[in-house]
């Protein structure tokens, strides 16, 4: 795939500017809608990196596309179908061709609703400590990588404000931020969301270990699958030939930047340090094969 020139940010006049996130640029299209922009922005441990991943945002936007199309069967999300091109003037197409969505305005919940179906990363750290995640007990002496013998499970967290770290929380904290009946659905079509994809994955020999998802409500109070869905941000994808239990498999994700970056003698607080270019290349390439592995 050949690469345009990174888009760091986008810096579009005709429409108002709601909220720049880590990854996201948002504008207000309308009262009803909104324009969603994935730039080329990396974060990890919740700080921005200064060097921008060519590609990275038209990534994202395709293979939530294919995932959006794939699982509206379990839960309609927030895509309107409208062009993203037309609703921004003719010489800022270029920022949103291929990268954007326009999206129906909802009110995102206040959690980040995460589903793992094997043990590492914050879960492991977790497991080892507590012998639970999120406050489900699980069973003893498992290792590190290792499928979930309970099967997947809903550890949701808490969404942080940006330079602040997102906390795990029990399903019973989730239930005081968002309410009895709303928690049980969101943990409920989040697992079925995770294990369609995750089964769908197998057949084309990636494993999902986990991954986050995002949901929102209309003004009727209907829950929709917003924000982006299945992605090397958001997901662990695992070359299925190269996993085994008790270590952390290699990933097409940006697992592979944040272990750069523990290697290094950063704070993990901003300012982040520059990507070298040879790590770079690296990342779009396992975010490319994601991509193609999944969508072929």
């Amino acid at each position: 795939m050949t690469h345009s020139i990174a888009l760091f940010e986008t810096n579009l006049k005709s429409l108002p500017l709601l909220h720049r996130g880590k990854v996201r640029d948002i504008y207000a299209v309308d009262e009803n809608n909104l324009l969603i922009v994935q730039t080329d922005r990396l974060s990890a441990f919740d700080v921005v990196l200064p060097t921008p991943v060519p590609g990275k945002g038209k990534v994202l936007t395709q293979l939530s596309n294919f995932w959006f199309k794939k699982l509206h069967h379990i839960l309609p999300n927030h895509l309107t179908g409208i062009s993203p091109e037309s609703v921004v003037a003719p010489e800022e197409r270029e920022q949103v061709i291929d990268r954007a969505f326009v999206v129906k305005r909802l009110k995102p919940l206040p959690i980040e609703a995460i589903v793992r179906g094997y043990i590492v990363g914050s879960g492991w750290k977790d497991y080892q400590r507590t012998g639970a995640i999120s406050g489900i007990m699980l069973p003893q002496n498992l290792q590190e990588a290792e499928k979930l013998p309970t099967g997947a499970i809903f550890t949701p967290s808490t969404k942080a404000v940006a330079g602040a770290h997102d906390e795990n929380i029990s399903f019973e904290q989730c239930e005081q931020l968002v309410g009895q009946a709303l928690a049980q659905e969101v943990r409920s079509k989040a697992i079925a969301l995770y294990t369609e994809a995750a089964d769908y994955a197998a057949t084309h020999e990636v494993i999902i270990a986990d991954t986050k998802f995002e949901f929102g409500q209309d003004g009727a109070g209907n829950l929709y699958l917003i924000d982006e869905v299945l992605t090397p941000d958001s997901s662990r994808f695992w070359p299925a030939d190269q996993y085994q239990p008790g270590k952390n498999p290699p990933s097409y994700d940006k697992q592979f930047v944040r272990d750069w970056l523990e290697q290094l003698n950063w704070n993990k607080q901003p300012p982040a340090p520059p990507i070298p270019d040879d790590i770079l290349t690296q990342t779009i390439e396992r975010y490319e094969e994601a991509l193609y592995r999944l969508t072929r």
